[in-house]
């Protein structure tokens, strides 16, 4: 019997497994997953029974649609291959799709799980759409019927808003980062009010990039608000969850961001007949409290002062010259009656003056000091007023008057005989 080396078996078994089982699909369940650095991927394939070794090198990585998770049931297509130096040998995967569901549903709600968990579908941090944009940027394809469709509701509906296309791929391996760079530019321009991302109808495979964590990612950063127009109404993609607001179809789309003219004339209408009501209610206000005012105005003002005081000096007037005719006509009768008593009166008042004068002279001449001047005679006063001597004290000062003289005199002493 041929005696075989090692390598020479090896490498005839090498040969035999590659040859026979090159392509080949298995299914198993997927362990001990390794992302290598490089960006290859080592995992183990598992049954109930028996491992296999697998590996998937990294152009092939790359294009996976999904996340490998531990236990995950997979279809595997590769190719058999054997390691001589150690004689193992692993499945060389091609490609990967999970057992039972389509590697784009899983990659969906994978990244769905996972982007719900960091909060990207939040309703709180959703922001509202301006009620009249000016300008809006429109993330999508320049030679799509998407765009027609939405340019035409634009015109129909609002003709003053003002539309950028910003023209990208919207599916294809890189359409994801094309739209990403297309919604973070619009968003760092800072003059847009609005952003719609989208495009027409399409299988999900055409509609994946939509799926895309980049282009999740740009819309959670946004400060803009962003609405999602992608395929039709029964089609959902990641980023109608993470955008402000999610349209139906790019039609809808355009519809929900723009005012309707029509609308807007009635709403003017309307405003201008409740302005015109609130005008007319105003000024009637306004008018009465004028009237109100000039009614008090012209009570308080000093036209009517003066007027009052005209008044109450007219009326001290009248009474002033009724009393001053009254005074006059009394004082005219009390001086007729005076001059028909005056005779009388002179008469009474001359003979009374005569007797008190006649009077006056008899005294005078009785008081007189020289009619009186006989020898040891004088008259005693005191302060200019004549007393009697025993109306002195001891120390009083009086003065003593002849008919000739008067002394200033002083008692030395009183003695009563």
């Amino acid at each position: 019997m041929y005696t075989h080396s090692v390598s020479s078996l090896n490498e005839q078994i090498k040969s035999l497994l590659e040859e026979s089982f090159n392509p080949v699909m298995v299914e198993g369940e997927l362990s001990r997953i390794t992302f290598h650095n490089s960006g290859h991927i080592y995992f183990t394939l598992k049954d109930s029974g028996s491992t296999l070794k697998a590996v998937m090198f990294r152009g092939n990585a790359s294009k996976l649609r999904f996340q490998l998770k531990e236990g995950l049931k997979v279809i595997l297509n590769g190719a058999i291959t054997l390691y001589k130096p150690r004689g193992e040998y692993q499945i060389n995967c091609f490609d990967i799709q999970p057992s039972g569901q389509g590697a784009l549903s899983l990659a969906f709600e994978q990244l769905k799980q996972k982007l719900s968990a960091k909060g990207y579908f939040e309703q709180s941090i959703k922001k509202p759409l301006p009620s009249f944009p000016k300008r809006i940027a429109l993330v999508t394809s320049a030679t799509g019927a998407a765009l027609q469709d939405m340019l035409r509701v634009a015109n129909s509906k609002y003709k003053l808003v003002e539309i950028d296309v910003l023209d990208v791929i919207v599916q294809g391996e890189h359409a994801g980062i094309k739209i990403a760079k297309a919604i973070h530019y619009a968003d760092k321009r800072g003059n847009y009010d609005l952003v719609i991302v989208g495009r027409g109808g399409g299988s999900m495979e055409d509609l994946w990039a939509f799926n895309e964590e980049i282009v999740a990612d740009t819309i959670f950063s946004a400060t803009v608000p962003i609405i999602s127009a992608v395929g039709h109404e029964i089609d959902w993609v990641i980023s109608d969850f993470v955008a402000d607001v999610r349209a139906g179809t790019p039609s809808i789309a355009m519809e929900m961001a723009l005012p309707d003219t029509n609308e807007l004339y009635q709403y003017l209408d309307s405003i201008s007949l409740q302005m015109e009501q609130t005008l007319s209610q105003k000024t009637l206000a306004y008018r009465q409290e004028l009237n109100h005012l000039n009614t008090l105005y012209f009570q308080h003002s000093i036209e009517k002062k003066l007027v009052q005081k005209k008044d109450e000096i007219e009326s001290l007037k009248a009474i002033f010259e009724q009393t001053i005719n009254y005074k006059i006509e009394s004082s005219q009768r009390e001086l007729e009656n005076i001059k028909q008593r005056y005779p009388y009166v002179i008469d009474n008042i001359l003979k009374t003056n005569q007797t008190q004068l006649s009077s006056l002279n008899s005294t005078l001449e009785l008081n007189n000091p020289k009619l009186k001047s006989k020898k040891g005679f004088v008259q005693i006063s005191q302060n200019s007023k004549v007393i009697d001597i025993g109306e002195l004290k001891k120390d009083d000062i009086f003065e003593v008057q002849s008919d000739e003289f008067v002394i200033h005199s002083k008692v030395i002493d009183k003695i009563k005989i």
